[in-house]
């Protein structure tokens, strides 16, 4: 038998073993609250079986074997701190405006700009900084993962300034971060003005939504 063959046979097995190897659409469902410990495990045990295969060539069956079953564990702890990260965030954060999205491999915070700070200014309007302090405190309870606050801006204007611009609003949330106990360490600060809208610059609607500062939050794990 092919290693391909051990590495499907591993991965399969390591899935069905965690109750995720069922039908791929309950992956993703939106009411599960679990969803990505399950997704987790049956991708890290996909890829735990491929590495164990080739680390043991000597008997790749059992590489695979044993890659599944120790990359499906640590795919399901990543999956389920994530899950329970998320579910915290949403109960602490008071702002409807602040979305949080969780991407599998990481937790997206997304705070538009027209709610976190006047026009042309990069000082968080206090009614913000309560939720970034919790956003702050959130993340010093879960201290395995690394933060990028990444500031985004629409196209109106000059490249050069909304690229100033991004990075002076990044910069100020990131402040309120570590000034909340967050490791500076732990915290990569991006500014990339226009150039990753989230939607059409063509709209008023898909502007607003490209005016924003997002925070990631990526366990170690997935770095």
């Amino acid at each position: 038998m092919t290693i391909s063959k051990f590495v499907l046979s591993a991965g399969l097995c390591s899935a069905m073993f965690l109750g995720a190897c069922t039908d791929p659409g309950t992956l993703n469902l939106p009411s599960d609250p679990n969803q990505n410990t399950r997704q987790g495990a049956f991708l890290g045990g996909l890829v735990g079986a491929g590495v164990g295969a080739i680390a043991n060539s000597s008997n790749p069956g059992l590489g695979a074997l044993a890659g599944a079953a120790v990359g499906a564990a640590g795919g399901g702890l990543i999956g389920n701190q994530l899950d329970r990260q998320a579910a915290e965030l949403r109960q602490q954060l008071a702002n409807d405006g602040i979305t949080i999205t969780n991407a599998g491999d990481r937790l997206i915070v997304t705070v538009p700009n027209d709610i976190s700070f006047d026009t042309d200014s990069a000082t968080v309007r206090p009614a913000l900084r309560a939720d970034l302090v919790r956003v702050g405190q959130n993340l010093t309870r879960y201290p395995n993962s690394n933060v990028q606050v990444i500031g985004h801006t629409d196209s109106d204007g000059e490249a050069s300034y909304n690229q100033a611009l991004s990075e002076r609003r990044a910069r100020s949330v990131t402040d309120i971060l570590q000034a909340n106990g967050v490791s500076g360490a732990r915290i990569s600060t991006i500014g990339l003005g226009e150039n990753r809208p989230a939607a059409s610059n063509l709209t008023p609607e898909g502007k607003a939504r490209n005016r924003r500062v997002d925070i990631e939050i990526i366990p170690n794990g997935n770095t």
